[in-house]
C-alpha cells in the first residue's frame, strides 16, 4: 500500500512540474497577454465600429482588427479603457476578429 502511494505522489509531482515548466516557456516564448475584448460589432450610419475594451489595468495594449480582403487596421488601447474603433463601411466585409498583438 506504501508503495502504491508512493508511486501515485510521485507522479502528481512530476505531473505538477511539468505544468509549471510548460507555463513558464509559454511565457518566455513572448506571446501578447489577451487584454483587448471585443464587447460588440455595430453599424453606425454606413460605418462599420467594433467596440474594445482593454482588461489590463497596468498596461496599454495592442490589437489588429482582421477584416478579410483589406488592409487589417491596428491600434492601441490605454490601460482600464473601452473605444469604439472605426474599421470599415457597410460596403466592405465585416471583420472576422480581433487579435491580440504584442506593442
Amino acid at each position: 500500500m506504501r508503495k502504491i502511494m508512493a508511486i501515485a505522489l510521485a507522479t502528481v509531482t512530476c505531473s505538477a512540474s511539468l505544468t509549471l515548466v510548460s507555463a513558464s516557456t509559454a511565457a518566455a516564448a513572448g506571446l501578447p497577454p489577451h487584454c483587448v475584448v471585443v464587447r460588440k460589432y455595430f453599424n453606425k450610419g454606413h460605418q462599420r465600429y467594433v467596440r474594445l475594451t482593454n482588461l489590463c489595468s497596468r498596461r496599454t495594449a495592442c490589437y489588429t482588427i482582421i477584416v478579410p480582403h483589406q488592409r487589417d487596421p491596428h491600434g492601441r488601447l490605454a490601460k482600464g479603457t473601452t473605444k469604439d474603433v472605426r474599421y470599415g463601411t457597410t460596403w466592405a466585409s465585416r471583420a472576422l476578429y480581433v487579435k491580440n498583438s504584442s506593442c
